[in-house]
Formats: C-alpha cells, sequence, structure tokens
C-alpha cells in the first residue's frame, strides 16, 4: 500500500497510517495469524484517528480489513469520507457468508475501490449486493484483492494503482 499513499500524496492527499496489532505481529514474525476480535481491531482504529484530529475533517478507510472496520465506524465518529481498497465482502470462498449488513444504510460517502476479479468480492457478485447509495464502486481491470491483474490481461499492477489513487483523489476532490 505504499505505492497507493504515495499516489494519493502526488495527488495532493496528505495519508495517514496505522497498522492493525496482528499485522505487526505478521510483519515482525513472518506468521500467518488472523485478525483480532473486532472490538480490538475498532478500538485500535479509533485510537489512531484520535491523533489526526476532528474526523469531520477527516477521511478514513483502509486496505481490506482497515477499510471493513472504516466502514463499521463511519457514521459513528462522523467522518468526512470513507475509502475502501479492496473491501473484504465476504470470507475467501464463502460467498454466503456477506459482510454488508451495515453497507446497506451507511450515511457517510464512500468510495470502494475493488478488483473486478477480487475473490472476497468480484464485480459480478457485488453488482447483486444491496448497498447504501452513498457507496461508489471502482472497478480495477482484472485485478485481484490487491488489485493485482493477470499478465494476460495486458493490463499492469502500476496500472490499477493509478487508475486506484486516481478515483480516490477524484472522489475526495468530490465530496470536500
Amino acid at each position: 500500500m505504499n505505492a497507493m499513499a504515495d499516489g494519493l500524496a502526488v495527488g495532493g492527499v496528505e495519508v495517514i497510517r496505522f497498522e492493525f496489532e496482528y499485522m505487526a505481529k505478521r510483519r515482525e514474525d513472518g506468521k500467518r495469524r488472523g485478525p483480532d476480535r473486532m472490538p480490538k481491531l475498532i478500538h485500535r482504529f479509533k485510537e489512531a484517528l484520535g491523533l489526526v484530529g476532528p474526523p469531520a475533517d477527516v477521511m478514513i478507510g483502509g486496505k481490506s480489513m482497515g477499510g471493513r472496520i472504516g466502514s463499521i465506524i463511519a457514521d459513528e465518529v462522523g467522518a468526512a469520507g470513507l475509502l475502501c481498497l479492496g473491501y473484504p465482502f465476504h470470507p475467501t470462498g464463502k460467498p454466503e457468508r456477506l459482510r454488508t449488513a451495515h453497507l446497506e444504510t451507511l450515511r457517510t460517502p464512500s468510495l470502494i475501490v475493488q478488483g473486478t476479479r477480487d475473490p472476497l468480492g468480484a464485480e459480478e457478485e457485488v453488482a447483486g449486493y444491496s448497498l447504501s447509495r452513498a457507496i461508489e464502486l471502482a472497478w480495477m481491470e482484472d485485478g485481484d484483492h490487491s488489485f493485482k491483474p493477470r499478465k494476460r490481461s495486458g493490463r499492469t499492477l502500476d496500472q490499477n494503482f493509478e487508475a486506484a489513487a486516481a478515483a480516490a483523489i477524484g472522489f475526495i476532490q468530490r465530496i470536500a
């Protein structure tokens, strides 16, 4: 996500990043582990948000779990907007276990940037979901959960990162 943060910064968007504890541990010891429980994730996100200023002046969001937690707290904290990069609409291989109930009533202006073939919510699947009208979708062509396209698509990861950053910057400018 360094490339994404850099792309947003080039567009004049200040990006402040934080890491969930389970991800920091993974980075330190290389062991894959599941995420912490939801209350701990929510607490950590709000803790980080408390360091940056009034939520009404801040767009929140994140990649995958970060975007999911951001979407859960966005209305509650009064965020200016929400940016989700690769939203986990359902667990891998379990499309029947949707994580979308709160997205049906979300009031915060939101942009979800998603790969068209994301295994946690591909374009064909998401088209059938009931989502709030406050949510916009931007699709990264042939992208997976990290927006990486297949070689045979003729697209590159850099192209998808550039398109994602452009979509995010355009969204931020529209709601600012």
